[in-house]
Order: C-alpha cells, then structure tokens, then sequence
C-alpha cells in the first residue's frame, strides 16, 4: 500500500486557506492544519482585529475539525517581530515597504517549511492565488487563473528550491468558486469578508506604528516642487509614498504627485503626471525561480507593485545580484522598497527589491 502523501496547510482562518485544506482531504493527502499565531505584536482594535487574531484562530479550529485534520497552533510572534523590523526601517530610509512579501518569504515558506520538514511533511500548502506546474520535473511557478485575485508577484521570495515542496490547491480557481467550494464542504467561513489590513498594524493605521516605534520619524519637512521651491511643510515624510495624490497638504490649483521622497533632508518633492514616469529602474537582492540563472539581456513582462498588471521590458542582469530593468514605455510610480517581479508570459521567472528609478 502506497504511503499517503503528507502535507501541512497554513490555515488563516479565513475562506481560500480553509478551502484549500478541504481539497487536499478531498484528494486523499495526510493533511495537518497550523495556524501561525503573530502573538498580536501591537494590540489591535477587538472590534477589527485584522487577520491573524485570535477570532481567525478559533476559525481555523473550527474548520480543521469539520474536515476531520489535526490542528496545531505555531508561535512566531518573534519572526513576526523581524519583519515589524523591517517595516520601519525602510520608512526611515523613505522607502514603502512591503510585509506581506517579508511574510511569506520567512514565514510562510521559511520558518512554516522547517516545521513541516521536522514533522516528515512532503509540502507545505496555503490558500493562496497562485498555481504551481511541474515542467521537465521541475515544479515552477504561474499566475493564478483568477486575474483579479492573482498573487504570484507575492511569492517569487521563497525560491525555487523551497517551491518543490509547495502546493496551492487554489490557483486554479476564481474567487467566488473558492467560496462556492468551501460551502460544500459546509464551512462555516465560505461567507466570511477578507481582511485588507496588515495583520500587525492595528486599524490600518501604519503612521501610528511607526510614531510608536521610531519617534524621531515624527518631524516636519518641506514639501517642494521638482526645482526645489517650498511649497508647503508636511509632519513626517513616512506618511507619504511614491504616486500619492491625495493627503499632500498643499492646494496647487492643478494634480500634483509626490516623485521623491529624500530622507536625508526630510523632503517630499511634488511634480506632475510626466515626472511620476520613468523608464528604468535598478533592483538588488533577487531570488530566481529558474534553474538556469540569467546572466543575458532578456525580455519580460516586469511587475512593479500589485495592483500593477506587469508592462514589457528589458532585463540587464548583473554578476553582483543586481539588474537594471528598461521598460518599452514610461511607468508611473516606480518605488524604491517595493518588489519587482519578472514573468514569462504567465510563468514567473524570479524577482528583487527596488532600489531606485530613473
């Protein structure tokens, strides 16, 4: 008799993570629940808890026992305190951050894949929207079918040697069979509305957070046109990111857009749509999701944040990790801090971390 295959689902609590543990049962794996408990770093509003409370806890209990699984409950409230880390350091350096990324890297495919290792898993699962297919025995990764739930650019960091040993049973399904599909297995979240926050930054207030952690980031500045003209004071440049419209404290009479944020004179620069777009960008840290390490020139779609569908470009790789990044055309808002994912059609190639664009 064939040993069944045993797979460790990371359960949020919330409907595509249950889901997804409810297909694995169904096609037969050995399948543990964990719930990875962030030990609420900063306290949260009970009445909007965000994800990863104990209420998302009690669910993924709830559903572990409805599907029949064991359940366990992982502390990584001091991994979790890593990426807080993280966060605020990149605000000091005026750059926009992004956790959930961090998260997934270290976390879910990181400290969640070592667990699942030491308990003789085969592969670690999630809920999330991504598909997994095996080309020439080589497992690699593809877009979700759902284009409007797709969260492929968020999982380039955990590398293709850690993706070997990954499933997500819900890729290939849009959001609303997700649901459809946990309410036949008759769980109780199929309904529940998802969290847009992040989990340790209580009522999306991240300003608050960084005030807290880092005090000294709570000053004023100038805010000035491109040509270095004051054009107003702002209380803290960490409340300011690249492409922002609204909020900027100052009335100009036409759109304006923050192009820059220099840290070390504390300023926030403004200008227009045509100097919000660039045509390059350089990239550091990178993880590749192929075997075969690129060292020429190649074309991509290039993804640069992730509500940002991807647009043609040129890839430069360089010996020291680095690439520079072309695109056909001008893209608006490329921000140091965020990630920058490449893509073959549909297939992701790997990813890094923007340093800057020009």
């Amino acid at each position: 008799m064939t040993k069944k295959q045993k797979v460790l689902i990371a359960m949020s609590g919330g409907v595509d993570s249950s889901a997804a543990a409810g297909l694995l049962v169904q096609q037969g794996y050995d399948v543990i629940g964990v719930f990875m408990c962030l030990g609420q770093a900063e306290k949260t509003n009970e009445a909007h808890p965000g994800c990863c409370s104990p209420l998302d806890a009690a669910d993924a209990r709830e559903v572990a026992q409805i599907l029949g699984i064991p359940f366990h409950v992982l502390n990584f409230q001091k991994d979790l305190d890593k990426i807080i880390k993280y966060f605020v350091d990149e605000y000091r350096h005026a750059r926009t951050p992004n956790p959930c990324i961090m998260c997934n890297s270290n976390l879910k495919f990181g400290k969640l894949m070592d667990f699942a290792k030491s308990s003789d898993c085969d592969f670690v699962a999630t809920g999330h929207y991504a598909q997994v297919k095996e080309i020439d025995g080589i497992r690699q990764l593809f877009r979700g079918t759902d284009n409007n739930k797709d969260q492929s650019y968020a999982l380039f960091g955990m590398g293709l040697k850690n993706l070997q040993h990954v499933m997500l049973p819900i890729g290939q399904y849009e959001k609303a069979k997700v649901r459809k599909i946990a309410e036949e297995f008759s769980l109780p979240v199929h309904n529940k509305s998802e969290s847009q926050e992040i989990c340790f930054v209580p009522d999306d207030d991240y300003a608050s957070l960084i005030c807290k952690r880092v005090p000294e980031l709570d000053r004023p500045g100038n805010i000035t046109n491109t040509e270095g003209k004051i054009l107003g004071r702002h209380n803290g440049i960490f409340r300011y990111t690249i492409g922002q419209r609204r909020g900027l404290g100052v009335a100009l009479g036409e759109p304006a857009y923050v192009v820059k944020l220099d840290a070390e004179s504390n300023t926030v620069v403004l200008g227009n749509k045509d100097d919000l777009c660039q045509k390059n960008l350089e990239a550091n840290r990178l993880t590749w999701m192929t075997n075969d390490v690129p060292t020429e020139p190649f074309e991509a779609i290039v993804q640069i944040r992730y509500n940002h569908r991807g647009a043609p470009a040129k890839v430069y790789p360089n010996p020291d990790n680095t690439v520079k990044v072309e695109f056909d055309e001008s893209i608006p808002a490329i921000t140091p801090g965020q990630a920058v994912v490449f893509f073959d059609n549909q297939k992701v190639i790997g990813g890094g971390w923007i340093e800057h664009g020009f």
